[in-house]
């Protein structure tokens, strides 16, 4: 048995190798990411049964630990998979990062979107800028909500201060929503701008992210503060 799983992995590998995941059914693709798991048993029933289970492969990928593991498979197992989407985002953001790279505001909400992959709570993200829009610092400066109350409007100020910024953005998940704007993101957008306006850092754009969409507040016009001269 061990040695028919064995021709079957190589058999599979070679098949990857030769074209990549192109022609591969999603259990399939699933059945050899669990080979790293699984070394010796067959991994296909176990793929099938998580595609059965969670519907695809992104919401295998995107399950609870504890669900994964209520579905069958082991911790170490429900981890690995887990893992998956924080990888992407980690590797598309360092494969996309460019100190030198001028962001410009018209594609500064797809800058951010590879930036929440894997990211299933509410983040808030800061990018700050130069006056030539060169990135000189992004990363996640609160996890929860981006209600006034709990934006952190001082450690914002705090970076954009230690970093020289002339420009920042932020920008924020609705994971288990549509990337609208709520009256809370509004009054946010407004304190921070407020704050940053102190310390002669200008907000130009505050970018709600769900799934694949976004939504910038600064080309929907909904706060007067975010308008900029083209």
């Amino acid at each position: 048995m061990a040695n028919e799983h064995a021709g079957h992995r190589s058999r599979m590998r070679k098949r990857y190798m030769s074209a990549g995941f192109e022609d591969f059914e999603d259990h399939e693709i699933l059945e050899m990411i669990l080979y790293n798991c699984y070394r010796q048993i067959d991994t296909n029933p176990i793929a099938h049964r998580l595609l059965d289970t969670f519907g695809s492969l992104s919401a295998v990928f995107e399950a609870p630990v504890d669900t994964l593991m209520q579905a069958g498979v082991s911790e170490n197992v429900a981890v690995y998979l887990r893992m998956i989407p924080d990888i992407t985002r980690v590797y598309l953001d360092d494969r996309n990062n460019s100190k030198n790279k001028i962001i410009s505001l018209d594609s500064v909400g797809d800058y951010f979107l590879p930036k929440f992959i894997g990211r299933f709570d509410e983040n808030l993200m800061l990018l700050l800028m130069d006056a030539k829009g060169k990135e000189l610092f992004c990363g996640v400066v609160s996890v929860g909500t981006a209600s006034t109350s709990d934006v952190p409007i001082r450690r914002i100020v705090d970076l954009s201060m230690r970093y020289n910024a002339t420009i920042a953005v932020i920008a924020h998940n609705h994971p288990s929503g549509v990337a609208l704007p709520s009256k809370a993101d509004i009054r946010a957008t407004n304190e921070v701008s407020s704050a940053l306006s102190l310390v002669g850092v200008q907000l130009v754009d505050h970018i709600i992210v769900s799934d694949n969409d976004y939504v910038s507040l600064r080309e929907t016009a909904i706060c007067s503060c975010l308008v900029t001269d083209d």
